[in-house]
């Protein structure tokens, strides 16, 4: 797994590479909770057009940081996923809480 964080005005955009899973889960919710913290960050877009796997702490990942922006007023999507990560989102509900969009520039756009 690998994780890169760039911003884009108020918007925190994480590039999520690989697998999202049991064993990355805490060092990605810890990197996206300082980020959340700064006073520029309103929003974030997590890319996953990089991720080939994700498990049950990938979604519990994306569910806490949903929950924590949505307290300072700001929101969460996802952008880039494949058929196999889509499946997963809707099969967790988590297609039918926060924004999907196909591609990150889509996204920049929407939020």
């Amino acid at each position: 797994m690998n994780l890169k964080l760039t911003n884009r005005g108020t918007t925190l955009i994480a590039h999520v590479m690989g697998e999202l899973d049991h064993h990355c889960a805490e060092y990605i919710k810890k990197k996206l909770d300082a980020e959340m913290m700064k006073s520029t960050t309103r929003n974030i877009i997590m890319d996953f057009s990089k991720v080939n796997f994700m498990d049950s702490s990938g979604i519990g990942v994306i569910i806490g940081r949903h929950k924590n922006i949505r307290k300072l007023n700001g929101k969460l999507a996802i952008t880039g996923v494949n058929i196999k990560i889509r499946r997963i989102f809707e099969m967790s509900g988590l297609s039918e809480v926060m924004p999907f969009y196909e591609n990150l520039d889509e996204a920049i756009n929407r939020m």
